[in-house]
């Protein structure tokens, strides 16, 4: 399993970067994140984004549509993919675990398994 050193942080991820314990996340650990996928900075508003879309995942153990995510951090409608290019990595950075396929096409292309 890789480890990611950041200063004094060792974080264990697994093979593709997710977060191996969900419990280990705060803002070091995104920062870390973060860096490993080529996001030189955490902006506040990355930030915000991050931690509701945790909070949503550990209430509904799920990922909330994009535009709510947006509309309770108070940012433009399309402030994921503004912030983090695309909604997946955005999961990643708030250390949640890596989704299964169906989760993925629903964030990728906004498609329900057939």
């Amino acid at each position: 399993m890789p480890i990611i050193e950041y200063g004094s942080l060792k974080i264990n991820v697994d093979d593709e970067g997710y977060l191996v314990n969900f419990d280990d996340w705060n803002e070091q650990v995104a920062c870390a994140l973060a860096e490993r996928e080529g996001i030189e900075e955490l902006t506040k508003e990355r930030i915000d984004i991050l931690k509701f879309v945790r909070d949503y995942y550990k209430k509904y153990n799920y990922f909330p549509i994009l535009n709510a995510v947006c509309r309770n951090v108070h940012q433009p409608k399309n402030c994921v993919n503004e912030q983090f290019m695309d909604p997946l990595t955005a999961w990643k950075l708030a250390g949640l675990p890596k989704p299964d396929e169906d989760v993925i096409n629903i964030i990728e292309y906004g498609q329900t398994p057939t």
